[in-house]
């Protein structure tokens, strides 16, 4: 018997998502590499952002074909897309052209994968309660985000070539889960060839009071919290032992912390409980950072990126729970791509951050982030589940 099948199915394709996960995030611990290289903030940070211009498109083309095709056959090149993005990023060195390229397919590997491998694996945790494809999908992507940079910043910090070396730790890790997930099962899941009917299913989802007022108004929060905490709110001060390997650190703990958190989410039930918890640790991470700022206490940026880690693990859980309730099962990887569509928005927000820093004090820009979450809780809160469109279980026509 080989090895991998030992291996549960879902632990398979979770491992790709890790993977690819891992490598969408890496360049998190190398921006204060580049900019001792020279380059500027604003064009580190719009590299770091533009990630989102490849992952967005890719989402919305991709996931579509996978409730058509499988999700095997979208995953598998995918797999060789991310390898080749780091492999990119690698020979880039300090030529930006070369680096935006790498960011550029790096996010289009991500786009194709996240949408298509959490619905693979939501699909291969049918056994579970309801919620346990969802939770292990964010666990896998989140240890992935959170594992990327840490290790890239202790790879950037202290070993040689500090452009290079940092990427090679992904490549060794891709080889391994190309091994483990390319033979992975995909379980039939009934797909219908109305694709008029499926149209319209998915857009009343999307239009159901749930949707637009409990992801779409939330969504952008899960990378825009975790964004802030390791690419802005540690510039408020100056880190000055070790601070590529700090920021990759940084990095780590907030997304690591919103893999400890999910759990709660389970806890909670009902997503919009999930989601509004979220977005209070939010709200008291921005809070920390304007102390931050206001203070210069250096280690403030610790409890800042705990918690809006927080924010980032249960507001995403929260999400990806919402979509699993509202998509009929072969919907559910063009829906899931709509949800990681808006989340990606977040990333703009260190480029915005970095701008709007020309004109207004760090003190300023966390209290109009507060502003804008005190907005959006009512608005989330009187999203009643009573007025969202379940399409589980509807039969097809």
């Amino acid at each position: 018997m080989p090895l991998t099948s030992r291996v549960p199915a879902w632990l398979r394709v979770a491992a790709a998502l890790f993977a690819v996960g891992w490598g969408a995030n890496q360049f998190a611990a190398m921006l204060l590499v580049y900019r001792d290289d020279g380059a500027s903030s604003e064009a580190v940070t719009a590299l770091f952002g533009a990630y989102a211009l490849g992952l967005i498109p890719a989402l919305l083309i991709v996931a579509p074909i996978s409730d058509r095709i499988g999700r095997r056959r979208v995953m598998r090149p995918v797999l060789v897309l991310s390898f080749i993005a780091t492999v990119i990023l690698l020979v880039g060195g300090d030529n930006l052209v070369v680096l935006l390229l790498g960011r550029l397919v790096a996010g289009i590997a991500s786009g194709a994968a996240f949408a298509p491998g959490s619905a693979w694996v939501k699909e291969l945790s049918a056994d579970g309660p309801p919620g346990t494809g969802a939770r292990r999908a964010t666990l896998a992507l989140s240890a992935g985000f959170g594992s990327g940079p840490l290790v890239a910043g202790v790879c950037g910090q202290w070993l040689p070539d500090p452009t290079v070396l940092p990427y090679v730790p992904h490549l060794v890790l891709m080889l391994g889960v190309v091994a483990l997930a390319w033979h992975a099962p995909e379980p039939f899941v009934p797909r219908s060839k109305d694709e008029r009917h499926r149209r319209s299913e998915v857009w009343q989802a999307m239009r159901s009071r749930r949707f637009l007022l409990g992801i779409t108004l939330t969504a952008p929060w899960v990378f825009g919290a975790a964004a802030t905490s390791f690419a802005t709110i540690p510039t408020f001060v100056d880190i000055g032992v070790a601070p590529v390997a700090v920021t990759g650190a940084l990095t780590g703990l907030t997304l690591w912390t919103g893999v400890a958190v999910q759990p709660l989410g389970k806890r909670l039930h009902d997503p919009r409980l999930i989601i509004g918890a979220g977005l209070a640790a939010a709200a008291a991470g921005l809070l920390t950072g304007l102390l931050l700022a206001a203070t210069g206490i250096e280690w403030l940026v610790l409890p800042a990126a705990v918690l809006l880690g927080t924010a980032y693990g249960l507001i995403l859980v929260g999400g990806l729970t919402t979509v699993e309730s509202l998509a009929h099962p072969d919907d559910l990887g063009t829906l899931n791509a709509v949800f990681y569509s808006l989340t990606y928005v977040g990333f703009a927000a260190p480029l915005l951050s970095t701008l709007a820093l020309n004109a207004i004090s760090p003190e300023q820009l966390m209290l109009a982030g507060i502003l804008m979450i005190a907005i959006t809780l009512p608005l989330l809160l009187v999203s009643q589940a009573r007025t969202a469109v379940s399409a589980r279980g509807r039969p097809r026509r």
